[in-house]
């Protein structure tokens, strides 16, 4: 009799065990959309419809393709995990000061920068292009302040960097654009946490 009560144990142990066994969790997978485009106004659009389906934005670049000639080229990516749903502004100019100040509006707005690369439009030349996106499920989002370097020699830009590292600012990202004013330049995008 106790042998069959301790078998009887074992058994209920095994199933308990084997009940509580942990589940191997889901692979996270992933879908692509490729944006490919020379205007501006047509990128933002293709953003914000992919996000509208739960893209997000991953990354951007500027360039000659095969068949497409100067475009730039972004890729959007959907998990297969419930990611919030986001919105796009994209900001494109030659002058790098209506470049800071536009980014400075869209970031008391909300957005919060995401990626650059350099538009060769039709019509405005060349273009310094940022794209910014907003959670619209966060009400309250980091609020940065952003400063743009610009300069056409690499020593002046390391100069720059460090002095505004000093205070606060990290540096997201740099192109090498021409610009309205100063032709080729280095274009670095830094912001700092202001709340």
């Amino acid at each position: 009799m106790r042998r069959c009560v301790s078998l009887a144990c074992l058994i209920a142990l095994s199933v308990l065990a084997v009940g509580s066994a942990p589940r191997a969790q889901a692979i996270q997978q992933f879908d692509y959309r490729i944006i490919a485009t020379t205007k501006t106004s047509t990128m933002e659009k293709e953003l914000n419809r992919n996000a509208e389906a739960g893209f997000r934005f991953t990354t951007v670049m500027g360039g000659e393709t095969a068949f497409g000639g100067h475009e730039v080229v972004a890729i959007m990516s959907r998990s297969s995990l419930r990611e919030p749903r986001f919105e796009y502004r994209l900001l494109a100019t030659n002058k790098t000061s209506t470049l800071q100040k536009e980014l400075q509006a869209a970031a008391e707005a909300g957005f919060e920068y995401r990626g650059q690369t350099v538009f060769q439009s039709t019509f405005g030349g060349s273009e310094v292009s940022a794209i910014l996106e907003r959670d619209r499920n966060n009400p309250k989002p980091n609020l940065y302040k952003y400063e743009l370097l610009a300069t056409s020699k690499t020593s002046t830009m390391e100069k720059e960097l460090k002095t505004w590292g000093d205070q606060g600012f990290e540096a997201m990202a740099m192109t090498v654009g021409k610009t309205a004013m100063g032709g080729s330049e280095l274009v670095t995008v830094m912001r700092k946490l202001v709340r």
